[in-house]
């Protein structure tokens, strides 16, 4: 069970501007700022970090965002890949101390952000994401497209589906059913006509980004370069082959094949320089690039995982993706696509690896 922060985690500090923001939510006083062009940088170039899945009910997480500089950033633009926080206050508190750091800050939502086990409020996975998303325009927290210094930058809605798997199973070990493992299927409180169980949810998150177009033709027309970003994982072979994972059907809950439809009609790429999609969700570091889009994942993980090479970071977190009108190097350790790099993907191979087969007792 996740560890959960209560309100007297906070600091005095903290615990007033949390009061301070109801109040002003209330009080209808707070007032969106406008994201536009143009923004000075003193003389240095635009930079754009990247950061998923920042768990903070975990309070070394929590602590971890707080540790960030409040000096270093603060001309910067940073993309948060989603999983910010399963307890509302917990993710109002995490967004305002990342708006604090970074001139900008664009978000959209994990899985771990609709879930609705510990609200006081009675209200489904629907009606808090809304409440996410004002709590977001209050902050001045970003989550429609926008321009900044001509590069676009457009957030994704979406969720996953299980016909995105398509590779071979596993078979002849007892894996748990998504049921039992996907804690989305019970903390998710979805209404009547959409289930995780089919494709309904991944239509559903896909279908609200059609509110955005216009602003998304507007940046494919006068920006060269464009950053897409999500949570879910918008292609199969970003994420390890199920032989290497301890959770084999991991691939039937983590991404959508509308979701990779939406980011080429976006990039309209077969080979570039200047798309770049980043995502979250599976925690495993990447930087790779695949039919000329690259595709980056920099998640800081559950505080257990960052003990681990191929999860989580900390240290190098967060990843600038871009950097005075450039695309970053690859510099973050990324176990599975260093991996992938050197070694082909042979999925229809579904003898497991051995650190697999040692926890399911094989060997």
């Amino acid at each position: 069970m996740i560890s959960c922060l209560s309100l007297s985690s906070y600091s005095f500090c903290e615990k007033i501007a949390l009061k301070k923001y109801r109040r002003c939510v209330k009080r209808g006083c707070i007032k969106r700022p406008q994201v536009v062009s143009g923004a000075k940088k003193d003389g240095f170039g635009l930079r754009v970090f990247v950061l998923s899945d920042l768990h903070t009910d975990y309070p070394e997480n929590m602590a971890w965002v707080r540790s960030l500089s409040t000096k270093r950033h603060e001309k910067d633009v940073l993309l948060v890949a989603g999983d910010v926080a399963e307890m509302y206050d917990n993710f109002i508190l995490t967004m305002s101390l990342l708006k604090e750091r970074f001139e900008y800050v664009f978000f959209v939502p994990g899985n771990h952000d609709l879930w609705c086990r510990w609200e006081t409020e009675d209200f489904d996975s629907l009606e808090k994401l809304n409440k996410l998303l004002d709590a977001c325009k209050q902050l001045g927290v970003e989550t429609n497209p926008a321009i900044i210094d001509g590069l676009g930058i457009i957030p994704l809605f979406s969720w996953y589906h299980e016909s995105f798997d398509r590779e071979d199973d596993i078979v002849g070990v007892r894996i748990p059913s998504l049921d039992m493992a996907c804690k989305d299927f019970h903390a998710c409180k979805w209404p009547g006509n959409l289930s995780n169980r089919d494709t309904s949810l991944a239509l559903y998150f896909d279908s609200m980004n059609e509110k955005n177009q216009n602003t998304v033709k507007r940046i494919q027309s006068t920006c060269s370069q464009i950053i897409t970003f999500s949570h879910f994982v918008p292609r199969q072979e970003l994420c390890p082959e199920k032989r290497m994972l301890f959770y084999p059907n991991l691939p039937k809950i983590i991404g959508s094949d509308w979701l990779e439809d939406r980011i080429r009609s976006i990039h309209r790429v077969e080979s570039s320089s200047f798309a770049c999609h980043v995502f979250g969700h599976t925690h495993f570091c990447w930087d790779a690039v695949v039919d000329g889009i690259r595709y980056v994942q920099a998640p800081l993980a559950y505080p257990r995982e960052r003990k681990r090479r191929m999860n989580g970071g900390e240290t190098w977190l967060p990843f600038c993706i871009y950097l005075d009108g450039e695309f970053g190097a690859k510099v973050m350790p990324c176990y599975w696509s260093d991996y992938y790099a050197i070694n082909p993907r042979t999925p229809s191979n579904t003898e497991l690896a051995p650190w697999v087969a040692r926890f399911y007792n094989l060997i």
